[in-house]
């Protein structure tokens, strides 16, 4: 994560996570059940898109995951091309995951 994203704080809406970074936000639509948080949709606004900021509420969004004991499902190309990137991200997601493998 780009270090100008360390500071800024993760809102859980509980449905979306979410960052807010010069005034505009990127954020993962997500639901929870039980144990498993499913992933949905990652998305940037426009105006701070190529900042890095998708890939800090990534981050920002399997940390809380981890630190909540609970396991990803990553439905969202974006994150599932953003761990297969990061492997040691791989540790999150449930082992059950259709496409686990192919992380």
């Amino acid at each position: 994560m780009k270090p100008e994203f360390e500071n800024i704080p993760l809102i859980n809406t509980g449905s979306r996570f979410e960052i807010e970074f010069k005034g505009h936000s990127a954020f993962i639509d997500y639901r929870e059940m039980g144990s498993q948080i499913a992933l949905n949709h990652t998305e940037t606004d426009l105006l701070i898109s190529g900042t890095g900021a998708a890939a800090a509420v990534v981050e920002k969004t399997l940390r809380y995951i981890e630190e909540h004991k609970k396991k990803a499902l990553p439905f969202c190309p974006y994150v599932a091309a953003f761990i297969k990137k990061n492997p040691e991200w791989k540790r999150v997601v449930d082992e059950r995951f259709h496409g686990y493998d192919q992380l």
